[in-house]
């Protein structure tokens, strides 16, 4: 079996990297010449606010007593500038979106991959373009545009990263320190004539990064006082940067200004996903070269703002988030950047109808270049008679657009230029997409031939070893002979075919990938020829009725992923199970108690999404609950007295109590002083690592004995569990726990029932012998049902307390008791832990089982590997890369779940054998008689 193991795990790895390479390649190509409009710019300096974190609505809409949030800002929209909601994509997160805002393009998840390097892929920017970029700001972003470019003339002024405290009494301290150094660096230029005859250079940006309200956005709520006061001291900071720069360039009129910001925010405090409060993004343009306030009498857009910011007679400018780079490129005359993929805002230009179409002419060239050299990569790769070009944009099409419009530039009939260019921006955009996803359906058929072929050969191996329903057949060896050579020939003809197109080496994997599969499967031709005489043997009805269960099954199992109250369905369907099978007749007591807990684990995912609302006296209550259920059994075991053959058995469980009441104690401490502002205090912090690294090695000291076990490592886990929550989610492992108890009772009730083997005495079963049996029986139906309880309550231990699929459901307040520090490593690392959690519980539930029951872990694992390669299938062809990117980033993530669900339930199989089974011995003292 290692071998099949290793088959395995080698097939799920291509599986699961096959779909960056199918739908997330990077779109990024190489080769093309910079272009520039041929007029002078009308301004001599950029200055860009990025403001970190801020919605739109939070900065347009007014206090309740009819003042603006930002007095300043809010006078530039009526007087002096343009105004409009700049839209961003998924993810949305800073990186992302500051590669859109500066280099025009919109980060392929491909980057993701590749890890968080400042340049994953190498691209252009407008810093990189322009003569000299100063920036100032934080550590995680500035450093990824001046590394990327070419020459040193982009230079960054960056704060400790230890200074991104979420505990911390203010974040505001990150922006004033951004305005003082700002201020530091003009009067310092004075007295330095290099830096000061720099400053006066053409095609200079000045780049402040505005973390603040970002942080205090995580830390308190975008709705907080926090945040909105944050907002006032970015407002005021502009105000004195903008008046300090125009008195310094003398008020030469030759300055631009851009206030806008990466991504929003939720209500709770998260970024990540595509709802609207992330997605909208203020964007404010004035001085030299943007276009004054334009007065309308209506205007209409689908989101409704504008009554609500009482901004409604003044005209709305949206805009793509690409669509900045462009613009600030056109403002100070730089070239676009290369791989900037954004349409010039003609409206924010203040300029003559020539400039504003030679500068969209410049764009829809600087675009087609793009397009020209993704067709001439495809051209080179693909045989001549298989290449079905582009239509709408053939050789001939692009000549004839550009001539068209130059004659129209030509012929001063400057509004028809425009709208021509825009049309061929639009078509080399829709022709850089689809020969990026040119191979796609040829990929995706040779992926699901690999996927039906793996799943196939599956179903063969567990009916062929482990059931009685097929006879030993001897294999024909003239017949596999000839099977594999023409198997051989088959795969020769793929290499070849793909060898004379050049293609890359991946695309070899994925296409020989189903030749040695199907190989394995049809080498099992004589069991399937066994399996068919048997089945029909059988009674249709009840072939047929099977069937429709394990497919009605599964499909819920999918559905789940995107509705979490299919959970709950299945739930309650469980708990009428002893029902339906008169399993109640023999355990009543048990059922009943199975039922209950059932129906209280269905309520949970109909809770709203862990994060939303903090409610820390449930944490606190959860906790104490914990201690009541531990000390009550404490008190059963001591009454028990011949199983704690010793003190250190007690000793241990005592100190799994204590620990609770610890944690218990130190989530309500921590909160209070984050609340009054005084930080983490380092004793809480202290226990919490401390608690985090008993829990792991203390169920290990716990006798073996099947219950005793099980609770020990309920209690370790739990007391680490409470430190990583925030509200109702701390009762969810506590439920679950007691609902697998009930299983492995309820799994005894049925061995029973089928008679395929006597009860046994659980309170006496111990893990540390039960390896050893040799007489595994071989499956019955029954064990389909078990397999399948087991995956789904594995994705009920996953979504029960919200949508781990999704970015933005992750709290940072879940990790406040270990860490507030900014550190998306550390941070990240305790989320999967607490995701983790549950999932521990479920499998050493299930390895209990297993062992109960007397069946070989390996059959049970085969039939899971079966229900969830069934399910990826679904979602490999569920994955999009169009739509909403809140689709987008689900769709993918919901097919690297299950893809790794299974390389992750090989895992978990191990971690559960070893903290069910090893037990470590503690020396003990030995006592000296005195003589």
């Amino acid at each position: 079996i290692p071998v099949f193991i290793l088959a395995g795990l080698l097939v799920h790895c291509v599986f699961l990297v096959s779909i960056f390479e199918i739908y997330f390649s990077s779109p990024l190509v190489h080769g093309m010449t910079p272009q520039q409009t041929p007029l002078p710019p009308p301004a001599q300096r950029l200055v860009l606010f990025v403001a970190d974190g801020l919605r739109a609505d939070s900065l347009y809409e007014l206090n309740s007593n009819g003042t603006p949030q930002a007095p300043f800002l809010r006078s530039i929209i009526e007087n002096n500038g343009s105004w409009g909601v700049s839209h961003t994509r998924v993810p949305t997160e800073s990186r992302p979106g500051h590669v859109a805002l500066i280099a025009g393009f919109y980060e392929d998840v491909s980057a993701v991959a590749k890890g968080w390097k400042e340049n994953p892929v190498e691209f252009d920017s407008v810093f990189n373009e322009s003569k000299y970029t100063w920036s100032w700001g934080s550590p995680d972003i500035l450093p990824m545009f001046a590394k990327g470019a070419t020459g040193d003339h982009v230079y960054t002024f960056c704060y400790m990263a230890e200074s991104e405290d979420f505990g911390a009494q203010d974040a505001a301290k990150l922006d004033t320190w951004v305005f003082e150094h700002v201020k530091s660096f003009f009067n310092s230029s004075r007295s330095n004539q290099t830096l000061f005859s720099a400053l006066h250079q053409d095609k200079v940006v000045l780049f402040l990064h505005l973390l603040g309200i970002d942080t205090n956005g995580h830390a308190h709520r975008p709705n907080s006082r926090e945040y909105k006061e944050n907002i006032k001291k970015v407002d005021e900071g502009i105000k004195e940067i903008v008046s300090m720069i125009e008195n310094f360039y003398g008020n030469d009129g030759k300055t631009a200004f851009i206030l806008t910001s990466d991504h929003g925010m939720t209500d709770w405090g998260s970024h990540g996903a595509g709802h609207p409060s992330e997605t909208l993004t203020p964007l404010i343009v004035w001085g030299a070269g943007v276009s004054y306030p334009q007065k309308v009498t209506s205007q209409f857009f689908e989101d409704n703002f504008l009554k609500e910011w009482k901004l409604e007679d003044l005209k709305r400018l949206d805009v793509n988030q690409a669509d900045i780079a462009p613009l600030m490129a056109s403002l100070i005359g730089v070239p676009f950047p290369l791989n900037s993929v954004g349409m010039l805002p003609l409206e924010y230009l203040n300029n003559s109808a020539h400039f504003k179409a030679e500068s969209i002419f410049t764009n829809a060239v600087q675009i087609l270049e793009q397009f020209k050299v993704k067709m001439r990569q495809k051209k080179e790769t693909t045989l001549s008679f298989l290449f079905t070009p582009f239509k709408p944009l053939s050789d001939s099409e692009q000549i004839n657009f550009l001539k068209k419009a130059r004659l129209y530039i030509q012929q001063q009939r400057y509004d028809e230029a425009v709208s021509l260019c825009k049309t061929l921006i639009n078509l080399a955009l829709e022709g850089l997409s689809y020969y990026h996803t040119y191979d796609r359906l040829f990929l995706g058929l040779s992926i699901a031939m690999g996927f039906v072929g793996w799943t196939t050969y599956v179903i063969l191996v567990i009916i062929k070893t482990h059931t009685n329903l097929t006879k030993t057949v001897r294999t024909n060896n003239k017949e596999s002979t000839v099977l594999f050579y023409g198997f051989a020939f088959v795969g020769m003809m793929i290499a070849f075919f793909l060898l004379i197109q050049t293609c890359p080496w991946t695309y070899y994997i994925y296409c020989l990938l189903p030749v040695p599969v199907w190989y394995a499967v049809l080498r099992e031709l004589p069991v399937i020829q066994d399996l068919v005489t048997n089945l029909l043997s059988l009674r249709i009805g009840q072939s047929i009725g099977f069937l429709l269960v394990c497919t009605l099954g599964i499909e819920i199992l999918v559905f789940s992923f995107f509705y979490r109250s299919t959970l709950t369905v299945g739930l309650l369907v469980f708990a009428g199970w002893p029902v339906i099978t008169q399993l109640w007749a023999q355990a009543k007591t048990t059922a009943l108690i199975w039922t209950l807990l059932c129906v209280l684990l269905a309520t949970f995912p109909l809770m709203p999404v862990v994060g939303r609302e903090p409610n820390i006296s449930l944490v606190i209550a959860t906790g104490l609950l914990t201690l009541l259920i531990s000390c009550f059994s404490l008190g059963s075991l001591c009454r028990n007295e011949d199983k704690y053959r010793n003190n250190e058995d007690l000793k241990i469980h005592i100190y799994q109590v204590l620990s609770i009441a610890l944690s218990t104690y130190v989530v309500s401490s921590t909160h209070d002083s984050l609340k009054n502002k005084q930080g983490l205090p380092v004793l809480n912090q202290i226990i919490s690592w401390m608690t985090l690294g008993s829990s792991l090695v203390l169920p290990l000291l716990s006798p073996t004995f099947l219950f005793q076990r099980l609770f020990s490592i309920l209690l370790s886990l739990m007391s680490t569990y409470l430190l990583l929550s925030t509200g109702y989610e701390a009762l969810f492992p506590l439920v679950l726990s007691g609902l697998m108890f009930v299983w492995i009772n309820m799994e005894q009730e049925a061995l029973q029932h089928y008679g395929l083997s006597l009860k046994q005495k659980l309170g006496v079963f111990n893990f540390a012998y039960a390896t050893d049996i040799t007489q595994f029986r071989q499956l019955h139906l029954d064990d389909v049902r078990r397999s399948f309880f087991f995956v789904f309550f594995i994705v009920t231990a996953f979504f029960g307390t919200g949508n781990i699929a999704s970015i933005n459901s992750f709290d940072p307040a879940s990790v406040y008791c270990f860490l507030t520090v900014f550190s998306p490593f550390m941070m990240g690392g305790l989320l999967v832990l607490k995701v983790v959690i549950p999932f521990v519980l479920v499998s050493c539930a299930f390895e209990a089982i297993q062992v109960t029951t007397q069946l070989s872990s390996k059959s049970l694992f085969l039939i899971v590997l079966v229900i969830s390669d069934i399910m990826a299938l679904h979602f490999f062809f569920l994955v999009k890369d169009y739509g909403s990117w809140l689709d987008i980033g689900t769709s993918i993530s919901h097919y690297v779940l299950v893809m790794s669900l299974t390389i992750f339930m090989m895992l978990m199989n191990g971690l559960a054998q070893l903290l069910t089974t090893k037990r470590l011995e503690l020396p003990r003292r030995t006592k000296h008689h005195s003589t």
